[in-house]
């Protein structure tokens, strides 16, 4: 049977529903979906925050007042210089020796290739205090060193044992220690690196140590930084090893004074743990800087800062209360 004319009704056409909203759609509120695990755990999370803090702050245990009295005491600032001290000339050393290892690694000479590779291998396999105590009684063994024609005259010897400082040692065996693991992170950058990188310099004619300099290094860095400042953040943890070569870093500082001072371990193991969490947050400060330099030219729009997050959360929020207010 057919319908009679004008009796179909398009939708276009048909009228709006009764309970249809009388605001327009833009002026609508969106409701976000709700969440409930979401809030709930992060309302453990800040329960359990809370009563470690309160706990931390109220433990009489911890002795906050003798930790205060250590915290810049000559000692401890004394113990805290070596520390950053041989720091310093660890990471230096020891990224240039895993440079020279990763490129001798990486060459066409078989035995540049298996003495990096060995080198790597023992140095990995040794643990850090067994080298620093090695490199401590060296002089047992060689109490002159010299430096002549293998099997025959020397052109000039030196005293080992005068030379050999308590810092000289602790440099020393850390950058040899750092330099294993050194060598693996800087090759895995320059493996990182796009092979057609390498055929577009070879194709302009590039000296090689040209196109390692300003072509392949640099890309490598976007690879290399985070994994070598990891590498850098247990170097400072791992110079407390030099307490048992008698040497005060912070951790010995702190160890020594706790041994005078018997009733305050606990205090000064905190002013040691506080230092070292300045320490690692200051370098993880710098990585985030120097990341953000060599992203330029990688990604689209370089990472904000914590200033500019800071900003661009303050800015969300005072949107959002108008938002409500003017609901």
């Amino acid at each position: 049977m057919s319908e009679p004319p004008g009796a179909a009704v398009s939708l276009a056409e048909a009228p709006p529903p009764t309970d249809a909203p009388s605001r327009p759609l833009a002026a609508q509120r969106v409701l976000p979906l709700r969440r409930p695990g979401r809030r709930i755990a992060t309302v453990v999370v800040l329960v359990l925050a809370a009563q470690f803090v309160h706990g931390l702050v109220t433990n009489p245990f911890y002795q906050w007042d003798r930790f205060g009295y250590w915290f810049l005491r000559p000692a401890i600032l004394d113990g805290l210089l070596v520390t950053l001290e041989v720091t310093a000339y660890s990471a230096v050393l020891g990224l240039l020796g895993g440079i020279l290892l990763a490129l001798a690694r990486l060459s066409r000479s078989p035995v540049l290739r298996a003495v990096s590779w060995i080198y790597v291998w023992a140095f990995r396999s040794i643990p850090l205090i067994v080298v620093l105590l090695f490199l401590y009684n060296f002089s047992a063994l060689y109490r002159t060193l010299s430096v002549g024609v293998p099997f025959g005259p020397a052109f000039f010897s030196f005293d080992e044992s005068k030379l050999a400082t308590d810092i000289v040692i602790a440099v020393v065996g850390i950058s040899l220690h750092e330099s294993a693991y050194a060598a693996e992170v800087v090759r895995g950058g320059i493996l990182s690196v796009d092979q057609g990188q390498h055929e577009a310099a070879a194709a302009l004619g590039l000296p090689k140590g040209y196109q390692f300099k300003r072509i392949v290094f640099p890309q490598a860095l976007r690879s290399i930084i985070p994994n070598y400042v990891n590498q850098l953040i247990g170097l400072i943890k791992g110079t407390s090893l030099v307490f048992y070569v008698s040497l005060l870093d912070l951790f010995g500082a702190a160890q020594s004074m706790g041994s005078t001072y018997p009733g305050d371990i606990v205090p000064l193991l905190m002013v040691a743990t506080v230092w070292y969490l300045i320490l690692t947050s200051v370098v993880s400060v710098v990585q985030f800087y120097v990341e953000r330099y060599y992203a330029r030219g990688a990604t689209r729009s370089l990472p904000p800062t914590p200033l500019q997050k800071l900003r661009i959360a303050i800015t969300e929020l005072r949107a959002r209360v108008r938002r409500e207010a003017a609901v």
